[in-house]
């Protein structure tokens, strides 16, 4: 059995933590390969939508792990369209993909929320979880869940952030891979003006 880590978010953009937490998790847990699975819309912010489009965001995860050939983008949950619930994703990855087992990897601070997830007594028969570390948090998984932990360096960066400093016309040099940043700059996404800004 091939040994999958999923590695779901909007992405919106994708930046170097998720890159490193991805590549963590590969070595560190012996996987054969890291799917990078971005949400249509994310079921906890029922109403509200990404920031930029699901065709951009898909753009930017192709452009992001393009230099990794272990790194994959699956677009099970674009394609599906709708509120993306893990389960159903877990659903359909282990009926297309029968000979992959799968470890989703999640921050501390989900694991904690993991008996708020929907369908969460299925999802932790369909996939085992790889939890990492997140400054202020202490995991407590529930006991139904398969959870093994890996230690991250302290890497305190989040997409709402990046894209709050895009707007202003701060750099997010080093915070993005530069096809990233070039992507977000050819398409003017978060409020910039294509002129530079984010280098």
């Amino acid at each position: 059995m091939k040994k999958i880590g999923l590695m779901g978010g909007t992405f919106d953009p994708p930046h170097l933590a998720h890159l490193i937490i991805a590549e963590e998790a590969l070595e560190t847990c012996g996987l054969d390969a890291v799917w990078f699975i971005p949400s249509y819309q994310p079921p906890h912010v029922q109403g509200k939508f990404a920031h930029s489009s699901a065709a951009d965001r898909v753009e930017m995860v192709r452009r992001a792990i393009r230099c990794n050939d272990r790194f994959k983008l699956e677009q099970t949950e674009i394609e599906r369209k709708g509120p993306s619930y893990t389960v159903d994703t877990l659903r359909a990855l282990r009926r297309t993909y029968p000979e992959c087992s799968f470890y989703f990897i999640i921050g501390a601070d989900m694991i904690n929320d993991l008996p708020t997830w929907h369908g969460v007594a299925e999802l932790c028969k369909l996939t085992s979880f790889i939890g990492f570390s997140r400054p202020g948090y202490v995991a407590r998984p529930p006991a139904f869940a398969d959870v093994s932990y890996i230690e991250m360096p302290t890497l305190d960066i989040s997409s709402s952030a990046l894209r709050k400093r895009l707007s202003e016309g701060r750099t997010c040099k080093y915070f993005l891979t530069d096809t990233v940043l070039d992507y977000i700059k050819e398409r003017q996404l978060y409020g910039i003006n294509g002129s530079g800004t984010g280098n």
